[in-house]
């Protein structure tokens, strides 16, 4: 009888911790994933150039590292999330920031003009390093919302930090916005002159950026980007019952197609692509109904993929994949979006894209690592 009681008491202790211990790891699961991508992403594409300055390496080979304003914008938005938790310092958000400002773009027929846009690329080249002039506004909308949490964070610079947003916020609708298309450009070097004027990349689209961005300025002007864009992003996703949006499109100040092949980039200008992957990141934390129609329209679309087979890295605007490999780089901005959108009849995506957090962050690739890495930051709170 004793060795019973003591059985069924030892059992209960066992059934006890084993619980405690699944709820300790539901709870402290997503915390160290968070903690662990944020570490590893920092170890392996933040270089440091000097004591006060750094970059982050988009070329995935340290020996020739290459720095684009969009990577720069990336890693000052990470480490402002990574200082919320009190991962990153003050310091760590300024060597990036520094390195920023040593890299402000000039406008003008001579580039006689300093902004506070960002040079687009820095790489080496013949053992110093070139800095290509032109900016790319994806790295700069990035710059400029790191900025604003970065103030939230640290409040004792946030007077630095809000200034610094200002005069990029301004900037950006100085020389990178088209008020006839009620769109920003794809950088300051897309001027009335250029044929590239009406060209809008569709990863631009941030609506949750711009309500900051108004909120802090009261410009009227990021309300009509707002409007416009989404407007134009609705209308190109409205097109194919896919949901489905291009990298690159024409607008005007009502309209909106998809670009053909090679007009920007690549020949995947006009699919949804390496661009175009990044819409649901962007769309996932506003509430608009427009954002949330082209945002369900996407992701219904990629769910009964999952369904089928799986998500793939890349499709046609008709659904048609372009490779049959999985990309950190796609499936993290719907996984993103899934975690902050439930319930809209998508959520089998959220175990279906989960298996980006299955295996270390990648050493050898920026880009999957980054976004992996942005998703983890604002998908698992």
């Amino acid at each position: 009888m004793r060795l019973s009681k003591f059985t069924w008491f030892l059992t209960a202790l066992i059934a006890i911790i084993y619980t405690a211990t699944l709820i300790v790891i539901q709870i402290e699961s997503p915390y160290h994933i968070q903690a662990e991508s944020y570490r590893r992403w920092r170890e392996t594409y933040i270089i440091k150039q000097s004591a006060n300055r750094a970059f982050v390496n988009t070329s995935n080979n340290r020996a020739k590292p290459v720095t684009l304003s969009e990577g720069q914008g990336y890693g000052l938005y990470i480490t402002a999330a990574a200082g919320q938790h009190g991962w990153a310092k003050s310091r760590d958000f300024d060597q990036l920031l520094n390195y920023y400002l040593a890299h402000r773009d000039y406008v003008g027929n001579h580039h006689q003009t300093p902004t506070y846009l960002m040079q687009w690329r820095q790489y080496q080249k013949n053992g110093h390093w070139a800095s290509d002039i032109n900016s790319a506004t994806d790295g700069d909308l990035f710059i400029a919302m790191a900025l604003h949490q970065a103030a939230r964070v640290w409040p004792k610079r946030a007077g630095y930090y809000r200034n610094l947003e200002r005069h990029l916020t301004n900037d950006i609708l100085a020389y990178e916005y088209n008020p006839h298309t009620r769109s920003l450009t794809v950088g300051d070097w897309a001027t009335s002159k250029s044929k590239y004027y009406r060209l809008m990349r569709t990863s631009d689209v941030a609506p949750t950026f711009f309500d900051t961005f108004y909120q802090s300025s009261h410009d009227q002007r990021w309300r009509i980007v707002k409007d416009g864009m989404l407007d134009h992003l609705a209308d190109l996703s409205a097109q194919h019952r896919t949901g489905l949006v291009p990298d690159f499109a024409w607008v005007t100040a009502d309209s909106a197609k998809p670009v053909k092949s090679w007009t920007m980039a690549s020949k995947n200008d006009g699919n949804y692509f390496a661009n175009a992957c990044r819409v649901p990141m962007m769309l996932a934390n506003s509430k608009d109904p427009r954002a949330q129609k082209t945002l369900t329209r996407m992701m219904k679309f990629f769910s009964r993929r999952s369904y089928v087979s799986y998500v793939t890295a890349g499709y046609t605007l008709t659904g048609k994949k372009l490779n049959h490999h999985q990309s950190a780089s796609f499936s993290a901005p719907i996984f993103l979006a899934v975690s902050r959108n439930r319930n809209h009849g998508y959520d089998n995506l959220f175990s279906s894209q989960k298996f980006i957090f299955s295996k270390p962050l990648p050493k050898d690739n920026y880009y999957d690592a980054t976004l992996t890495t942005i998703a983890a930051m604002e998908g698992m709170n």
